[in-house]
């Protein structure tokens, strides 16, 4: 699909010609009730991100009796809710990316779309409700219909949305006021928004019936507009090309194909909201879990609040070290997009996954916080946050591969092979992944000094981050400096080549 070129502005006229476009937005939400929609989607995302993150609680919540292992209540307790907080994460990123994709179709609101809008968000903050219901009472059907039906009605007041907007077409996206294939685009953005509504009421009537299979098909909400672009990739190498006119159609048009780029800014704006929220829930557990009754006070410490709160020591260090982990998982992610020119659709699902392990995070506090003392937990507490920290970081770092595989699309010419900012974001991308995976191992070698260890690379890790452009400034300059070394060496030698005769070349 052909966009439109912006006009480059003249030497002193970029100023000019913000101010008039910002003007004529300002005339256009005061003189009409058409408004631009910059403020809703950022309500909407941050809404969005919210509600995604908060499908943790339930998991980082249970409740774990004191003399059990963690090992045991991992698969007891835990890795049912963790699935299923994976998959309605996922879910709620699907939904947050229909709406990505339906406010590029429709680019101005009226008061009905707002209030359509804000009808929908009202659904999504009952998600987690529901989640809770699912993750506490996996058997019973109640809690997927319940979920499933939410998902549904999510589905109906987007097509409701999208039915609206084209009914009137000034407040489409210019491209498609202009096209003559309007219908077009409206049966197709509508099929594309349906789809995952019709399966999550398919999972709502099996629920009563066959529970596995409604897991099944919630499952397929997440991979279903992959796994149509695979088919019908699979099927173009079969069949043949596709005539001009399919093949003019299918460029035209909005869907969700790996290819296509995502609004970066709008992508931005959701995983900050992630990052945000996932921070702001450890004080809250602290808030909650760590402030002394004033009664044990008086009786137990003798009104020394000092002497009570040092009993929370390593609540307080786990709570610490979770915030820097989250702070420097963020400071990569921003690093890594302030580089990146356009996000295409697999580095916004490599982007949702690694959000989905950052939401995780709360998880690995509360795991640390609560078995620290206890020897024949903090091992397996441990691991489980190195993993989750592992996953989280490793995923930015498959963004960054995807984006330098399509680099003069995807990335700016600093961060490409051979820029100037190329190695030291190798590095950044590098370094939690490695440090993670190497806790982990030493955890498993030299398990006496694991909480050390784990304590170590909580410490290591901010100060590496500020070395780090140093380190990689030395590491390029040794490299050069070996490399120039056997140079001279390769040129003498085609030096004495070229002064030989081609008989004693052979010889």
């Amino acid at each position: 699909m052909s966009v439109p070129r912006a006009a480059t502005p003249g030497p002193g006229g970029g100023a000019v010609e913000h101010e008039s476009v910002r003007g004529r937005g300002l005339e256009l939400e005061l003189g009409s009730s058409t408004q631009t929609s910059h403020r809703l989607l950022a309500y909407s995302d941050a809404l969005l991100s919210i509600i995604a993150t908060v499908m943790i609680l339930p998991v980082a919540h249970t409740k774990i009796h004191p003399d059990q292992k963690l090992g045991e209540s991992v698969q007891q307790l835990l890795l049912a809710k963790i699935a299923v907080y994976l998959m309605t994460f996922l879910i709620v990123t699907v939904a947050w990316a229909a709406h990505v994709r339906l406010f590029q179709v429709i680019e101005l609101i009226d008061d009905v779309l707002a209030l359509l809008n804000l009808a929908c968000m009202m659904i999504i903050t009952f998600l987690p409700y529901t989640f809770s219901l699912m993750a506490s009472f996996p058997e019973v059907p109640f809690g997927i219909f319940l979920f499933s039906a939410c998902a549904v009605v999510i589905g109906l007041i987007q097509a409701v949305i999208v039915v609206y907007g084209f009914y009137h077409p000034h407040l489409l996206n210019q491209q498609i006021q202009v096209s003559e294939n309007q219908n077009f685009y409206k049966h197709h953005i509508l099929k594309i928004i349906l789809r995952g509504p019709v399966l999550c009421f398919l999972a709502a009537i099996f629920s009563f019936f066959f529970i596995p299979l409604s897991y099944v098909l919630l499952g397929l909400v997440i991979v279903f507009p992959h796994l149509t672009r695979f088919i019908t990739r699979c099927k173009t190498k079969i069949v043949g090309q596709r005539d001009e006119e399919e093949e003019h159609h299918s460029l035209e048009t909005f869907t969700f194909y790996l290819s296509e780029p995502l609004s970066k800014e709008r992508v931005e704006a959701f995983s900050d909201g992630v990052y945000a929220i996932v921070a702001t829930l450890l004080i809250l557990d602290i808030c909650e879990d760590n402030v002394p009754d004033p009664r044990e006070v008086e009786e137990k410490f003798h009104g020394s609040l000092l002497e009570a709160l040092s009993e929370y020591g390593p609540n307080y260090l786990a709570y610490f070290g979770s915030f820097v982990t989250i702070g420097l998982l963020w400071f990569v992610h921003h690093s890594l997009f302030l580089y990146v020119t356009k996000a295409t659709r697999l580095m916004g699902l490599l982007n949702i996954l690694s959000l989905a392990f950052i939401g995780g995070l709360p998880l690995a506090y509360q795991l640390t916080s609560e078995f620290a003392e206890k020897s024949h937990n903090e091992i397996e507490a441990i691991q489980v946050s190195c993993v989750i920290t592992f996953f989280a970081s490793i995923f930015q770092f498959a963004i960054w591969t995807t984006a330098l595989l399509h680099e003069r699309e995807t990335l700016h010419p600093f961060a490409r092979y051979g820029g100037k900012e190329h190695a030291f974001m190798f590095a950044k991308l590098a370094l939690y992944p490695c440090v993670s995976l190497g806790a982990f191992f030493l955890t498993c070698l030299l398990s006496e000094f694991s909480t050390p260890i784990f304590h170590l690379m909580q410490i290591i890790i901010p100060f590496a981050f500020l070395a780090l452009r140093i380190f990689v400034r030395i590491s390029l300059t040794v490299i050069k400096f070996v490399m120039s070394l056997s140079r001279p060496k390769v040129v003498l030698l085609e030096e004495e080549e070229a002064c030989l005769s081609p008989t004693e070349t052979l010889s």
